[in-house]
């Protein structure tokens, strides 16, 4: 019992901690260099807008403002689906340029994204969503590292606008975290992931799926890892956005991107870059593994509990003989009570934002059991959910 919560215990913190730095150490020994971008390319913007009434207006300005030249940007949004306004405010903007793709059929984001691909006129094509706002540079930043033609695809950083909510600040803290995986990745050999608001591809590789896929982004990012193309994360190229209105709508849309992982999972004989070892440890560590970890929390406590109720009669801290069965048992439920707690209480100040770490990360994990269920259940899972912010 006692090896099944080290391998747990020390499964979690592969996960969290053991890869990064791994990836960290290693990307030292690699040289950043990236090979000179001789012409500014030819670039579709295009929009994914599923009734985004309230929001689609500021993206489109936002869009019309970014620092690229005017006649190579194209700006294209595809909307269908959309029941509400969404369609009539981009037709309002037309006159200047901007392109509209809709029908009423509602298919889910990749088919929409796969309908409107062949009326982008640029050889790079930027995903973005609706609700995301760019920085002035960011298409410019993004078509950079395409002066390596082993590049396929680039994505950039996501920045979440903090508010006085704990949720922002868990949230923005994820990211950063992330982000500095993705650096790392990229210098290593390839980034292994990327943001569905923020994902440019060369136009000429968009292969469209065979079947409905959850996330656009995961699907088109381990397609070209497959092919032997590299994902290259330039964090200069920011996307900025607010996070859910709340714990439960964060909850809710985490659990249809972690059906999205487990879906990409089940496909992983056709996704994983099984010639390419490095990279398939790339990928295994950073985006497959993480599906498993809240089995790894569970496995943890119900055999610390197992060790408390049937105490080894002798032996050492690692056998988790006593007191450490009580130790470490204290612990577990200390941290889930403050996980339980900060879903109530909302604690002010630094500290309280620490505090409420444990919850987002058990609010997080309790997302990809809730993602599993529906990815076994829900044939519509492709179908995206809106939740306020």
């Amino acid at each position: 019992m006692a090896f099944l919560f080290w391998f747990a215990v020390f499964f979690i913190l592969y996960v969290y901690f053991g890869y990064p730095l791994l990836v960290a150490l290693l990307a030292r020994f690699r040289p950043a260099r990236l090979p000179e971008l001789k012409e500014l390319p030819s670039v579709t913007l295009l929009i994914a807008a599923y009734n985004e009434e309230k929001v689609i207006a500021s993206k489109l300005e936002n869009s019309l403002a970014l620092d690229y030249p005017r006649e190579k940007l194209q700006i294209l949004v595809a909307a269908d689906g959309s029941s509400d306004r969404t369609p009539e405010i981009v037709r309002q903007f037309e006159a200047q340029g901007v392109e509209l793709n809709y029908i009423p059929e509602r298919n889910g984001k990749m088919a929409a994204l796969v309908r409107a691909m062949p009326r982008a006129r640029g050889s790079i094509v930027v995903i973005s969503d609706a609700n995301n706002m760019y920085n002035a540079q960011a298409i410019r930043e993004l078509v950079k590292p395409y002066g390596d033609p082993k590049v396929g695809a680039t994505t950039g950083a996501k920045l979440i606008l903090e508010d006085e909510r704990q949720l922002s600040f868990a949230e923005g803290f994820y990211w950063k975290y992330e982000s500095w995986i993705k650096e790392n990745e990229t210098r290593l050999s390839t980034c292994t992931s990327a943001v569905g608001e923020m994902l440019s591809i060369r136009k000429e590789l968009f292969q469209p799926p065979t079947r409905k896929i959850v996330n656009d982004d995961r699907y088109t990012v381990f397609s070209l890892i497959r092919r032997g193309y590299r994902v290259y994360y330039n964090p200069a190229a920011r996307s900025y956005e607010t996070v859910s209105k709340t714990a439960r709508d964060e909850i809710v849309r985490r659990t249809r991107m972690v059906a999205g992982a487990y879906q990409t999972v089940a496909m992983a004989a056709e996704l994983l870059p099984f010639n390419r070892p490095l990279v398939l440890w790339q990928v295994i560590s950073h985006k497959y593994l993480r599906a498993y970890v809240p089995f790894a929390m569970i496995l943890a406590l119900v055999s610390n509990l197992m060790l408390v109720l049937f105490p080894a009669q002798s032996g050492s801290f690692w056998q988790l003989a006593y007191p450490f069965n009580w130790i470490f048992l204290g612990l577990q439920a200390a941290f889930y009570a403050l996980a339980v707690l900060g879903n109530f209480v909302r604690f002010k100040g630094p500290i309280g934002k620490l505090l409420y770490l444990p919850t987002f990360l058990v609010n997080s994990n309790y997302a990809v059991l809730m993602g599993l269920f529906s990815f076994l259940t829900n044939k519509n899972v492709h179908l995206w959910q809106r939740v306020e912010r």
